[in-house]
């Protein structure tokens, strides 16, 4: 059996999704069309669907994003309009808004950005639970009360401006920097919601400082939109693969754009509210001291959580064991007590290099354990092999005259499988680094 659905489309004109569709099916984004609503939540039903893609050029209703969204409580659904330039409409349902014939690669890149920000959203819920049996409250996300923030990069060209003076009438704080070195500066000194490149006649400065800020774990997350001017030459797969989030040109009326860029923000905001809220679960007294990860106890207790959520809502989970790997240097490290030592170093390193909707908790002084929600094995195995990498390139300190030491980690991973508790893939995965140390 090949696998299945994880994209909905709505729509009754093949003539505007097909081309998506395809795209996205060649991306590994394996979609189902349907031409009714009916069609659509029967296929909610019978798919384990990630997200959801509405074609409001042809008529869809935006009012179908809440009835999408009710079908599969308490799974946390993203829903993603199709809308023509200039089109009319209310789409505040719609997590956010695509033009009518999207790139699939732009399509695939704002499908994961969705989906995590969603899962991080249901990780905050779940959390709120297990700390909540604690005794411990969590406070709700909460967006900041500041203006949107929004940086624009590039010369003072007339089409430009005319943008920043439409994005300065949405009540939006319009910073201005000429040069990549500037808005860098700016990006470094104070926190944005968008950023705007002006690819008028220098379209690789802007995808250059596009890939810088993907390379940044600070601004990763950060929406940037290329502003073109008219019958620009671009290579579209480049553009969306080197951190585009984005397309417009002066052809657009600027209000329309302004509004892309303001709706890129407020996604944003939301997503940096979520993953606030889950970070400062690490401050609570309930979690390990030394390191700010959970604890073995509490791991647990979330980790069944965990399990009974991914099955209600049929999205893969996996955990991933990382184990001290045995080596004489280790040896030596842990019979002087430089191990001990590092350990609480490495963990701490373990809770900045995860996701904030994944959860890290300490199992024992030399195991860590990672629950990885909306993850299959492959990219779990990728995302533990990516610490230990990590780790394994930091140097410990092992004493007066000694050279210093490095620590590597055998890593083991499992799925939620059918039928599994989530206690019964951590020990699937704990057994794995095991068989990889012997």
């Amino acid at each position: 059996m090949g696998p299945s659905a994880r994209v909905l489309i709505l729509s009754a004109a093949d003539a505007v999704t097909g081309p998506l569709a395809e795209g996205l099916d060649r991306l590994g984004w394996r979609t189902v069309t349907a031409r009714t609503l009916d069609a659509a939540l029967t296929a909610l039903g019978d798919f384990p669907i990630e997200a959801a893609v509405v074609d409001c050029v042809s008529g869809a209703e935006t009012g179908v994003a809440a009835e999408l969204r009710a079908a599969v409580k308490p799974h946390r659904l993203p829903v993603i309009a199709l809308a023509a330039a200039g089109g009319r409409g209310d789409f505040s349902s719609f997590d956010l808004v695509l033009p009518a014939h999207p790139h699939p690669a732009q399509a695939a890149l704002r499908l994961e950005q969705s989906i995590r920000a969603a899962v991080a959203e249901e990780e905050f819920g779940l959390r709120r639970d297990t700390f909540g049996e604690k005794g411990v409250h969590l406070d709700s996300p909460s967006d900041p009360s500041r203006p949107a923030r929004i940086l624009v990069v590039g010369e003072p060209a007339p089409a430009f401006l005319a943008l920043s003076n439409a994005l300065q009438e949405t009540d939006a704080e319009v910073v201005a920097a000429f040069t990549a070195y500037t808005a860098f500066d700016y990006l470094h000194e104070r926190p944005f919601d968008a950023v705007v490149l002006w690819g008028g006649d220098d379209q690789a400065s802007a995808l250059a400082i596009a890939g810088g800020m993907r390379r940044n774990t600070k601004l990763y997350h950060v929406p940037t939109l290329l502003y073109l001017r008219a019958n620009a030459d671009l290579n579209l797969s480049e553009a969306y693969n080197r951190g585009i989030t984005d397309v417009a040109a002066p052809d657009v009326p600027e209000a329309e754009s302004a509004g892309r860029i303001m709706a890129l923000a407020r996604a944003y905001r939301r997503q940096s509210a979520v993953r606030e809220a889950l970070e400062k679960v690490r401050g609570s007294g309930l979690m390990d001291a030394a390191t700010g990860l959970f604890t073995r106890d509490l791991f647990a207790t979330h980790l069944a959580r965990l399990g009974r959520a991914a099955q209600a809502v049929r999205r893969p989970l996996s955990v991933c064991v990382l184990k001290v790997a045995e080596r004489p240097e280790v040896a030596k490290a842990r019979q002087d007590g430089f191990l001990d030592k590092a350990m609480p170093q490495i963990g701490s390193m373990i809770a900045r290099l995860v996701r904030a909707e994944d959860t890290a908790a300490r199992l024992s002084p030399e195991v860590f354990a990672l629950a990885l929600p909306a993850t299959g094995p492959l990219q779990a195995r990728l995302v533990g092999e990516r610490i230990a990498a990590v780790l394994g390139c930091t140097a410990f300190e092992a004493g007066e005259g000694e050279p210093p030491f490095v620590v590597e980690f055998d890593v083991g991973v499992a799925k939620l499988e059918p039928g599994q508790t989530a206690a019964d893939a951590l020990q699937a995965a704990a057994e794995f680094s095991q068989r990889e140390a012997g």
